[in-house]
């Protein structure tokens, strides 16, 4: 690029406090004007310090020891003040409430518009269009304290477009927002990107994401710069990406996988559905007709993507026979609603079963979190009636219910509360009258299956092994019922398939696992059962591949299916039948293997 980098790194390495650990090592980088600029890789790679390096906090606000230079707009970040870095680069941090300053969202907008000293004559066109850019306006006088996590999300990254940085760095955005949102949020930043020249420079675990938006891709390891390049370039590198614990998006997969089986020839992966539907309809062009009916297909190992092939344990499978027992949890025309807010549920009727694993999936304020809060007795329905395990939730205290119910909040720094990982663990069976040598016992189990550090505290640990311990504490009560409100959030490739595998053994085990989750991937690699709400109501309840086959379900949701759903729905119009109702990346190459090679 001709002009020169708007924000350079030179050989910079920082330890926080006083560790020896280097949370970056030696990174240099440099990032130029009117870039757009991905960055991903596993949970402590260095991500979050390279965007706090980026955005000032470090050497600012964080203690440790720096060195090397970072250079910001032509200034060391050492010799500018925070403030001076901020009218460059604004950032959005993984930790929304922390960044919240407000109680009501306008003046959340405002506080920043008024320090930075726009002309009034200017704030309100800047905070409107803010708003209205990431498609939360009605929110404009609603309080903070009352909005969902995704919709604090979107207040926070208006509060920085409203200020018009020329740099914005943001950390993982999108985590906790369904997948429209999230690819709203992209849609702005590309649109600002394109249309304002702001420079953007985004943390995310969504490859998809990363591939479809960005020009350029850095990924992260081990406090290193490990790959930069475009996204071809980045994807094509499938196995480094899956040693690392990084994901690649789905049609990547299935290009890459086909290249690794010798049915295409090895080069640039695919990052689109329509670029890998319109590369296997090209290699299937004459042939399907010719083809054998296929009446068996071989599983290979999806969820780690073009690996070699052997049985694939993240594929679901029908479980055992448990429809005619009886359900464990029972909703009856549920109705609920929030003190003046129209949010909350609408005449469900549902029905959960020991040993299945359900996905609750659904736009942000679709009500998913509120039906958790009716099945662990957080909340009472208005009318209709929940039962779990028999009980009547609005005959029975709280603890009652937990007796029956473990949860897992969407953020796990709201259920830890002990000094260890270990007695954390233990703390849920010691209420539960577990003598405490036995909770230790049972805790040290299932802190070693999660690989934890036992002795440290929760709070010194990285966001997706808090969510870890906090799932640990509720793997270790061996409940009858499991509530996971976004499992997977935060959390890098490698941890994201530790968790579920626990999930899907869990239920099993004979537990029944209900799953809010908006990464429809993991919600298709795992549940075998999906539940679609929207405003309130339930719009779809079957079976995960006939749901996710449904496009006016998942328009009227505002929700996307996965990838290869959508593949196999687009192969199954242009090539061949056979397509219809694949949901995993090893049913798409088995077929067109055998398609190709009768």
């Amino acid at each position: 690029m001709s002009s020169p980098a708007i924000i350079s790194l030179e050989d910079v390495s920082f330890c926080y406090g006083e560790r020896d650990e280097r949370a970056l090592d030696d990174v240099s980088l440099k990032i130029f004007p009117g870039e757009f600029v991905g960055v991903t890789g596993p949970s402590g790679a260095g991500k979050s310090t390279l965007a706090a390096v980026l955005s000032g906090a470090v050497p600012h606000h964080y203690r440790g020891s720096l060195y090397g230079a970072a250079i910001v707009d032509g200034h060391d970040t050492c010799e500018v003040s925070l403030t001076d870095i901020a009218r460059t680069v604004g950032s959005v941090t993984q930790d929304i409430d922390a960044q919240m300053v407000a109680s009501v969202v306008e003046d959340e907008l405002l506080f920043g518009l008024e320090n930075f000293g726009v002309p009034h004559d200017q704030i309100e066109g800047r905070l409107s269009g803010a708003l209205e850019t990431v498609g939360i306006s009605e929110l404009r006088d609603r309080e903070i304290a009352t909005l969902s996590g995704g919709q604090k999300q979107k207040v926070a990254v208006a509060a920085i477009l409203a200020l018009r940085p020329r740099v914005l760095v943001l950390d993982e955005p999108t985590a906790a927002l369904d997948p429209a949102s999230s690819k709203l949020i992209f849609q702005t930043l590309s649109q600002l990107n394109r249309t304002e020249g702001i420079t953007v420079v985004v943390i995310e675990q969504k490859v998809a994401l990363l591939s479809e938006f960005c020009g350029r891709v850095l990924v992260m390891d081990g406090g290193r710069l490990a790959l930069d390049g475009t996204p071809r370039e980045v994807f094509a590198h499938g196995s480094e990406l899956r040693r690392m614990g990084v994901d690649s998006p789905r049609v990547a997969r299935v290009s890459n996988s086909l290249a690794e089986h010798g049915v295409i020839e090895p080069g640039p992966p695919c990052l689109s559905v329509e670029e890998a539907e319109a590369l296997i309809r090209g290699l299937l062009a004459g042939r399907g007709k010719k083809s054998p009916v296929v009446t068996s297909r071989s599983a290979r190992d999806d969820a780690l993507g073009d690996a070699p092939s052997h049985a694939s344990p993240h594929a679901p499978a029908p479980r055992r026979a448990e429809e005619a027992a009886p359900p464990v949890v029972d909703l009856r025309d549920v109705s609920f609603a929030y003190p003046g807010s129209g949010d909350g549920v609408s005449h469900v009727n549902l029905a959960f079963r020991p040993g299945e694993l359900v996905g609750v999936v659904g736009q942000n304020g679709a009500g998913k979190t509120t039906l958790t809060k009716l099945l662990n007795g957080l909340l009472r329905p208005a009318s209709g009636e929940v039962r779990i395990a028999g009980i009547d939730t609005r005959a029975v205290p709280v603890s009652r219910i937990a007796a029956h119910v473990a949860t897992l909040f969407q953020n796990p720094d709201r259920q830890l509360c002990k000094d260890t990982v270990l007695d954390e663990v233990a703390f849920g069976l010691e209420l539960q009258g577990v003598d405490g040598e036995g909770a230790r016992r049972r805790a040290a189990a299932a802190i070693e299956r999660f690989g934890l550090p036992a002795g440290e505290s929760p709070f010194s640990l990285s966001r997706g092994q808090r969510q870890m311990v906090a799932l640990a504490s509720v793997v270790v009560m061996e409940p009858q019922v499991v509530l996971l409100d976004e499992p997977t959030s935060g959390l890098d490739y490698r941890e994201c398939m530790t968790v579920m595998e626990t999930v899907r053994e869990m239920a099993e085990r004979g537990c029944a696992v209900i799953m809010v989750c908006h990464d429809m991937e993991v919600v298709s690699d795992f549940a075998e059962r999906v539940v679609v709400m929207a405003g309130g109501r339930v719009l779809a309840d079957g079976r995960a591949a006939e749901v996710f086959s449904r496009p006016e379900v998942m328009e009227a949701a505002s929700i996307e299916a996965p990838q290869v759903a959508q593949l196999s729905r687009a192969l199954a119009l242009s090539s061949s039948e056979k397509f219809a109702g694949i949901s995993q990346v090893s049913g798409i190459v088995d077929l067109v293997e055998e398609m190709v090679r009768p």
